[in-house]
């Protein structure tokens, strides 16, 4: 995956045009990701509701980093089973919203992990067999495929007219009784389902109908003039769009931009600010993103590199004193009480009462619960605090809330289930920054350090040893890569003017890159040393001074990084072949350099066996670092195979704790 941010001149780039298939799915991911890191610091900029902690931009362009790395690791996962392999729509799609789920950060985050598992809901459906029908249907002719709805028409079921007055409309979320699941879901009047493109059509009609339903049915409180009031326009544009899967999409895409709009007219908040709504933006950048993987059109960035969205002609920002009148509850269909259903639209925003407090905490986790648990949770979570959204299902949810009494929203959880990947972040007073809880006060205000270094490690050893040394550590777990969040905490933990990180694995390359750039613009120096291993990391840990020039002691932690040749020894799920031959399940793999270039069956002979092969080209030290299963006995073997074999070679042994690799070696 590449990084998001592009520097200025970056060339246009085209895509190919996709049917709606696994390779648009991946084409999608990756292209709302690059829109999301582009105006990420935008988004940013204008986040004040529900609370103005500046950070939408960066939790929506995390949710969508965690669904892209999904749908990548589908991908991978078929390559190595041959050539000709490729996922499904379903695969790529069931995927594209379990990654999100699991990765969403932050309100806006939550909400759009929820909408994307509502698209995946249909499109995982059995597509059935599209291939051979009748070739002469298909809607529209070439005209209307290509066009989509007019720009001087209508769309059907757009929620908002000229003064920002929500009104009734046929699948309007925003009608008068009318939930968003309500909006027809038979295509326009002419089209025929037979053709594979009108199928795909229908599909994505469906599907972002679905994604509406699902997220109101995920929020608690649904507000007038934020993501869902945007998310609804496009669903109901889509519904009368005529053409292929690509004019749904580009007619989804108008509908959102002119929704986003309106949106100061209907959120007090907003008005006041002069700005549109934080995750509104970020959906129609998701939705644009899903416009262009699909008809193959170039992003409209400029030379310097600007976002992908066109304003229009109502500006994003607006002086108060023009600001729209406030968006009006057509009637019963606004209420205070939690929503059961999404029969209805979203509330208007109540307005703060002079000198009223928000929640002091905003509390997010993972739950393993039954579904039936999810309703009472909801109302116990709903009388601690607002923003409430609980999304999911099958098992496995994300909450999001926030409240004064965060162990009780926490105990709300362990109450329904097993909560983990527990978050609880402070609202650091009246400025709307947010600290981590548990982070002392005084690290929130004590002078910042001069340098620090930030690095990436898996196991309770390593991390021990690379914090005794003066590191702040990001743990790595197995099989939940730490985002570009997390090492944007660590960095701002660190409290330093300098910061060298080191990511310690090559699948954080990208991630790593874009936590610097975001440290970067908050007045941040950082120094991203592309370390593979973390045997690479304590190399370059062990010189650093912090009493050198900066540039210097990045180049010195680089050499040292560099001359250290790296291996691990791993177990074989499956079977498959490698560079080595064709391995079986259970075999110990030795890799070096990211490649395997041993197979055996005994975890000692295997890295003895690796050991010589890496010392043969020379080395003076070698160092083990142990994982949580591997007995010491193995060490005591590889120590004496090296002084017996290898002459003026010192080994040092650290017990790192991982649950994988068993092994990691280190030639310096």
């Amino acid at each position: 995956m590449r990084s998001p941010f592009h520097s200025p001149g970056s060339p246009r780039r085209t895509h190919v045009p996709h049917t709606l298939d696994a390779a648009a799915v991946r084409t999608w991911c990756a292209l709302a990701l690059d829109a999301l890191g582009r105006a990420r610091e935008e988004i940013d900029a204008i986040n004040v509701y529900p609370v103005p902690d500046g950070d939408t931009g960066t939790n929506l362009y995390l949710t969508v980093e965690s669904a892209a790395r999904a749908v990548d690791a589908v991908f991978d996962g078929h390559a190595t089973t041959g050539p000709a392999s490729r996922p499904t729509l379903p695969d790529a799609v069931r995927a594209m919203a379990h990654g999100a789920l699991i990765g969403a950060r932050g309100n806006s985050g939550t909400i759009l992990a929820q909408l994307l598992r509502g698209m995946a809901e249909v499109l995982a459906e059995d597509t059935g067999d599209v291939e051979g029908m009748d070739d002469t249907g298909g809607g529209t002719d070439d005209t209307e495929a290509a066009g989509g709805p007019h720009a001087d028409e209508p769309h059907a079921g757009r929620p908002h007219e000229a003064g920002g007055e929500a009104v009734a409309a046929e699948g309007s979320a925003a009608g008068q009784g009318a939930g968003p699941h309500e909006a027809r879901l038979m295509p326009p009047a002419g089209t025929r389902t037979g053709h594979p493109a009108a199928h795909d059509a229908e599909q994505l009609r469906r599907a972002l109908r679905r994604a509406v339903e699902s997220a109101y049915e995920g929020v608690a409180r649904p507000v007038e003039g934020t993501i869902l009031t945007v998310a609804a326009a496009a669903a109901d544009a889509a519904a009368g769009a005529r053409g292929d899967s690509a004019a749904v999409a580009r007619a989804a895409d108008e509908a959102a931009r002119s929704a986003l709009a309106m949106t100061p007219g209907q959120l007090d908040v907003l008005g006041r600010a002069g700005v549109v709504d934080s995750g509104g933006l970020g959906l129609v950048e998701v939705i644009g993103a899903l416009a262009r993987a699909l008809s193959g059109e170039a992003a409209p960035w400029g030379s310097r590199g600007t976002r992908a969205w066109t304003r229009p002609a109502a500006p994003y920002r607006q002086h108060a004193e023009h600001t729209p009148p406030h968006a009006e509850a057509p009637h019963e269909a606004r209420h205070e009480a939690p929503r059961e259903a999404p029969a209805h639209g979203p509330v208007p925003c109540p307005t703060a009462a002079p000198g009223s407090t928000a929640p002091a905490f905003e509390v997010i986790y993972l739950l393993d619960a039954d579904d039936t648990a999810i309703p009472r949770l909801r109302t116990r979570l709903d009388a601690l605090g607002d923003s409430l959204v609980v999304v999911g299902g099958d098992g496995l949810w994300n909450v999001h809330v926030h409240v004064d009494d965060a162990g009780a929203a926490v105990e709300a959880g362990i109450d329904a289930g097993r909560p983990h990947r527990i978050r609880i972040t402070h609202f650091a007073g009246s400025g709307g920054t947010a600290a981590a809880a548990g982070e002392p006060a005084a690290a929130r205000t004590r002078e910042p350090a001069q340098r620090a270094v930030v690095a990436v490690v898996p196991g309770e050893g390593l991390a021990t040893l690379c914090t005794d040394a003066g590191a702040t550590v990001v743990a790595a777990r197995p099989g939940e890569p730490p985002a570009s969040g997390e090492l944007v905490d660590a960095i701002r933990r660190a409290n330093a003017r300098e910061v060298v990180l080191l990511p310690n694995d090559p699948e954080l390359q990208h991630a790593a890159a874009a936590a610097a750039e975001q440290a970067r613009a908050a007045g941040v120096r950082v120094a991203l040393i592309p370390t593979r291993a973390a045997v690479q990391g304590i190399a370059a840990l062990a010189v650093h001074e912090p009493a050198r020039r900066f540039d210097e002691d990045v180049v010195a932690m680089t050499s040292a990084a560099g001359a250290t040749r790296y291996a691990e020894l791993a177990v074989a799920e499956r079977q498959a072949w490698t560079m080595a031959g064709v391995c079986q399940a259970g075999d110990v793999l030795g890799l070096i350099d990211g490649d395997v270039a041993v197979i055996g069956s005994d975890l000692a002979v295997t890295a003895a066996t690796v050991l010589d092969r890496m010392l043969a080209a020379g080395g003076e030290m070698v160092t083990l670092v142990l994982g949580a299963d591997v007995p010491d006995a193995v060490a005591d073997r590889l120590e004496r195979h090296v002084r017996g074999v290898h002459l003026a070679v010192d080994t040092v042994v650290y017990r790192g704790g991982q649950q994988a690799p068993p092994l990691l070696i280190g030639i310096e």
